[in-house]
């Protein structure tokens, strides 16, 4: 019965919609209002706004940042987990990154480590000046490459009370060292040198080059991490294009950009975090977990690691009935009370 049910919502949608996966999740118990702000550097940063209908905006309360998954936007997997927040009664914040999205930057789908981070803080620039934010009791939530951003982050800027992430990637090991530590030094280098070959290209009015991403078709040797990432992004699943965009580019950083990850650490100095929480989720068979149980690893306390039974990677970006929304209310109802 259950395998027939999957059948039939994967052939309905072309997507593999079990497990409550419902990235387009809107909820009546909020509202929502688009907004932008300027982070440090006068670029514009776009956001929604989510506020539960019953709240008293004559009182300060709690709120908590979501970032979207690196090479998404806010309407893929950060929208789902603002207003589950916003739900527990959270004022919450989901960002377009710097380059992505409706948010500023040029070129579109540019890296910067440094940037990403920046617009987390002025996501709490803007949340902390709002009369009804208490902006001593703002959180953040980072899911996929925005969770090795939040630390980033949050290393450096206090007003971020309790840090969480789900199903992270330290894109800086990531792409330094391939998953397990499966890239060779020498791939690294042709990589770079490739990059900074491309550099003269673009410097001289040539095309755009893009790098990773995900799959835009699967084959017969496509793995299971293409699969994985395709089911929601190439698909009614997940897939979503802003105003502008090309599906095509969707996901896929600049290449001449993309090496500025290999000088990001996020989990250095991680430990300087603490006394502030951090909860990190990752599924039970995710190919990203070893970035979550590293981080875990060299954080200091008070901390928590917590595996989904069951779990894979992109299972957590939506998957309703997977994600432990009950775990992260509870972190952030203690600790941003």
């Amino acid at each position: 019965m259950l395998l027939s049910l999957f059948m039939a919502s994967l052939s309905a949608t072309g997507a593999d919609m079990s497990n409550g996966a419902n990235n387009f999740y809107t909820s009546d118990q909020v509202t929502v209002q688009k907004v932008t702000f300027k982070n440090q550097y006068q670029m514009k940063t776009a956001g929604n706004l989510f506020i539960p209908k019953n709240l008293n905006l004559g009182n300060k309360h709690p709120a908590i940042i979501v970032g979207h998954p690196m090479g998404a936007v806010k309407e893929q997997s950060a929208n789902l987990y603002a207003q589950k927040m916003a739900e527990q009664g959270f004022v919450t914040l989901s960002l377009d990154l710097s380059f992505w999205g409706d948010s500023e930057g040029q070129p579109r789908n540019a890296v910067s480590p440094d940037l990403y981070a920046e617009d987390f803080s002025a996501a709490v620039d803007y949340l902390g000046t709002q009369t009804f934010v208490d902006r001593n009791r703002i959180g953040v939530i980072g899911i996929c490459g925005s969770g090795s951003f939040v630390i980033s982050a949050a290393k450096i800027d206090p007003r971020m009370k309790a840090i969480a992430t789900v199903s992270m990637y330290d894109m800086g090991a990531a792409n330094r060292n391939g998953l397990k530590h499966s890239a060779t030094l020498e791939q690294r280098k042709q990589t770079i040198a490739a990059a900074a070959e491309q550099r003269y290209v673009e410097f001289t009015g040539g095309e755009t080059k893009y790098t990773s991403g995900t799959v835009h078709e699967l084959t017969d040797k496509s793995n299971a991490i293409e699969r994985e990432f395709y089911d929601f992004y190439r698909t009614p699943r997940g897939e979503f294009t802003p105003k502008g965009s090309s599906p095509l580019l969707t996901t896929h950083p600049t290449l001449t950009s993309n090496i500025k990850f290999l000088n990001f650490y996020p989990f250095n100095d991680i430990e300087t975090i603490s006394p502030r929480p951090m909860l990190f989720i990752a599924g039970e068979n995710a190919h990203s977990r070893e970035f979550s149980e590293e981080a875990y690893r060299l954080a200091g306390q008070p901390k928590e690691l917590v595996i989904v039974p069951g779990a894979g990677h992109v299972d957590l970006y939506d998957r309703v009935d997977l994600i432990p929304f009950d775990r992260l209310a509870s972190f952030f109802l203690t600790h941003l009370k």
